[in-house]
């Protein structure tokens, strides 16, 4: 075998090989339909382009996929996160239009404080469902998949909160050196995570309790509490994402805010090379599964395909990514190598003369 083969099969077995490849397709896609595809242009002090757009966009998606990856590495799902980054933007929404100033600072934080404590109160519902009594993942988030929408429901009476306060708007659609404020939130957010999980311990433990919990028990290791710990993670990046969400359009609405965003972090995860089963992640896989998705979503805006159908689109891609990706797979379509000749048998080869 040469040495370019086995760097070609080591190349594309690694896991992120085939995410890079479908990002860099759709924007080879998007370039040739729309040739200022990759134009950034400066306005008022500020980037904007495409690009810019879609690293903006996917902030939230990032933010609530971190957590996401944490909670899959550990063998467990979050299905409520969509409910969360509702949850946490109407209680600020709400509590902003309380007050008689917008505006003021200090609200603003309180309300952001309200929405962050309200969501880890939430987190910490999840974690003693799976890590103290024992239900099954799936099963406790998706109580509170179905409920935190009733709840966000409540906040608001059903209706939609509108606010006008430029300090809550800017989480959104602000600028910080000349980029969106939106991207230093999950950059800074991402920094964290990745220090804590890669840096200490965490990480490590993480991947043991995902790896074997009972096996992680009786090594020393509290995996209970390490899970308890993981859902309350995921709903404060929940609740970050869910003031990105809201601060987007200055408004908070119960049902819209955040929907499917929890399958589209599940998506994530996937396409960035981390395992349902828990044990390994990869925080850099699932940015990079974010950024893909959010390309994706708008690559069908503009071509003008109807929004109903993104839906398939995405899962299409998604499909392909995911099976190109799976070892099994790649190893029914890889063409076989045909066999080298076969070396004689011993007895059909000639018998060494011995001298009379």
């Amino acid at each position: 075998m040469s040495t370019w083969t086995v760097r070609r099969a080591a190349l594309t077995g690694h896991a992120l090989f085939w995410p890079i490849v479908a990002l860099v397709a759709l924007v080879v896609a998007n370039t040739i339909y729309r040739p200022g595809f990759l134009a950034v242009e400066m306005k008022d002090g500020h980037l904007y382009g495409s690009l810019v757009d879609i690293l903006r966009l996917s902030a939230p998606l990032i933010l609530v996929a971190l957590g996401m990856t944490l909670v899959i590495a550990t063998g467990g799902i979050d299905l409520s996160v969509g409910s969360m980054c509702a949850i946490s933007g109407a209680v600020a929404c709400l509590y902003i239009s309380k007050q008689p100033d917008q505006n003021a600072v200090g609200g603003v934080l309180v309300s952001l404080v309200l929405g962050v404590g309200l969501a880890l109160v939430l987190g910490a519902w999840n974690g003693a469902l799976v890590a103290v009594i024992g239900i099954q993942p799936i099963i406790a988030t998706l109580i509170l998949m179905v409920a935190g929408r009733g709840l966000a429901q409540l906040i608001t009476e059903g209706q939609i909160i509108t606010i006008n306060s430029d300090p809550y708007k800017a989480i959104g659609v602000g600028h910080l050196l000349t980029l969106p404020l939106s991207i230093f939130i999950a950059a800074a957010v991402t920094l964290l995570i990745m220090l804590v999980t890669r840096r200490t311990a965490l990480g490590l433990i993480i991947e043991s309790v995902g790896g074997n919990a009972e096996a992680s028990r009786l090594a020393g290791i509290r995996s209970g509490r390490i899970m308890f710990l993981i859902y309350v993670i995921s709903a404060g990046c929940a609740a970050i994402a869910g003031f990105m969400i809201t601060a987007n359009v200055s408004s908070a609405d119960g049902n819209a805010a955040g929907q499917w965003i929890e399958l589209d972090a599940i998506l994530a995860v996937v396409i960035g090379g981390t395992s349902l089963a828990g044990g390994r992640f990869s925080l850099g896989g699932t940015i990079l599964g974010a950024l893909l998705i959010q390309t994706l979503t708008t690559t069908v805006y503009a071509m003008n395909i109807s929004p109903q159908t993104s839906l398939l689109f995405k899962a299409i891609v998604v499909i392909i990514v995911c099976l190109i990706q799976a070892p099994a797979f790649r190893a029914r379509i890889a063409p076989r190598r045909p066999a080298g000749p076969a070396a004689p048998a011993v007895a059909d080869q000639p018998k060494e003369q011995v001298p009379a």
